[in-house]
């Protein structure tokens, strides 16, 4: 029975070693993608802190006024008194519309004169009159402006398109591809054959009696390089197996819709996020900006990582506060509805209150990145992802000497007695 799964096992691990050892490695690379950037480019997320901080709407000035074209999209802001805020743009492309853009310089995009990379966004913050409220909030931003919250100077115009964590990001997900490229698919079948790769690895690994269970946890420094490599295929891939094992099962979520709709599908759940609330239109009102959004906001709830706020697209939408409790994990955010006339919090929407499928597709995120548990399970994915990039390699090679291993002669008892190979393993205990 034991040939059988490893001749599964071996097959299967060389039709997608490849695939699973760049996704492994570039996983592995992302895991600290947050504290690497922040290191690596502080001056773009940590001001000085000084007395007074600006009003929001007067870095939204300064942010306009320096790339006529951007339309705001979002604002981030940080309690720490340390961070920069991040408001987010939205820059129209000039003559044609391709997904990656091209890099971000700031002489290029003075007076408008910029390509970005996707769609348009309507500016936030500004008032033309009394039934126009401020827009925004729609899509994505193609751009974050870094703003100094006390001198209100734009430290940076970042694209993450242009760096190097969204290539890895790319390679990890697509191949460098798209979304809708044979990338996508090419890694999403990899990582579901991944799965029956490390299902068999433990069934090949599974021990006869005590005696080969020790062998099987740890490793022997002192015996050769066969062994040594045999054991560092064994002995690492029992350890990091089901850390392995959860990250490729999340993964599928990303690669394949029916797995992404068959999780609302089990726990019985909506994928329709519920509807938030509309302001009530008031004629003899102006509509609030961002500076009156996040007073009320803060009336509400304090102790948090951040708040985003986007602002209402029409005349009936309403002011949106995303904030991240200290206490939860990176996509366990909750949604404040502000209405746009009164000012007033009308509704809410926070993380415990979403059904049971949208709460288990929320923790997909933080439990495949690692970031679940913070540091801890963190540096967990790490070495459990650095592991995955020599399976490949330490398989591959013991494949080639089980090979060279059966063209030796019958009789040559010492040369074979030294070619340690997983088919001799438990006869030497």
């Amino acid at each position: 029975m034991k040939v059988f799964f490893r001749n599964i096992h071996l097959y299967l691990s060389l039709a997608a070693g490849l695939v699973i050892m760049t996704c492994c490695f570039t996983g592995a690379i992302l895991v600290f993608e947050k504290e690497l950037q922040e290191a690596l480019n502080h001056e773009r997320y940590f001001v000085k802190q000084q007395n007074l901080q600006l009003p929001i709407e007067q870095l939204i000035s300064n942010v306009k006024q320096k790339y006529a074209a951007a339309k705001i999209a979002s604002v981030k802001i940080y309690p720490h008194p340390e961070r920069s805020v991040e408001i987010g743009v939205s820059i129209p492309e000039k003559g044609n519309k391709k997904e990656n853009g091209v890099t971000v310089k700031n002489e290029q995009i003075q007076h408008g004169k910029k390509e970005g990379s996707e769609g348009n966004r309507e500016a936030a913050g500004g008032q033309k009159g009394k039934s126009s409220p401020p827009a925004g909030g729609g899509g994505r931003p193609t751009h974050t402006a870094f703003v100094n919250p006390y001198s209100g100077e734009i430290i940076e115009l970042y694209n993450y398109r242009e760096t190097f964590f969204y290539t890895m990001f790319s390679l990890h997900r697509w191949l460098l591809g798209g979304d809708s490229s044979i990338g996508k698919t090419i890694t999403g079948v990899a990582t579901f054959i991944f799965l029956f790769i490390l299902i068999t690895g433990i069934i090949l690994w599974w021990p006869r009696n005590k005696a080969i269970l020790k062998q099987r946890l740890k490793i022997k420094t002192a015996a050769s390089w066969k062994r040594m490599n045999h054991d560092l295929h064994i002995v690492l891939g029992f350890y990091s197996a089901i850390f392995l094992f959860i990250f490729a099962f999340t993964a599928l979520a990303w690669s394949f819709k029916w797995f992404n709709d068959g999780i609302y599908t089990v726990t019985k759940s909506s994928m329709k996020p519920a509807e938030p609330p509309k302001s009530i239109v008031q004629a003899d009102k102006k509509a609030i900006n961002y500076d009156s959004a996040f007073v009320a906001i803060n009336k509400v709830v304090a102790d948090v990582h951040y708040y985003s706020l986007r602002a209402p697209n029409d005349s009936t939408g309403i002011f949106t506060a995303t904030v991240l409790p200290l206490s939860a994990h990176e996509t366990a955010a909750d949604n404040y509805y502000i209405d746009q006339y009164s000012g007033e919090v009308i509704g809410s929407l926070k993380f415990k209150d979403k059904n049971v499928g949208q709460r288990v597709r929320s923790t997909f995120k933080p439990v495949h990145t690692g970031s679940i548990y913070g540091w801890p399970s963190k540096i967990i994915a790490f070495l459990a992802c650095f592991f995955g990039v020599t399976f490949p390699i330490t398989g591959t090679i013991m494949w080639i000497n089980r090979l060279r291993k059966k063209n030796k002669p019958v009789n040559d008892k010492v040369l074979s007695k030294q070619l340690v190979s997983e088919d001799d393993y438990e006869d030497e205990v």
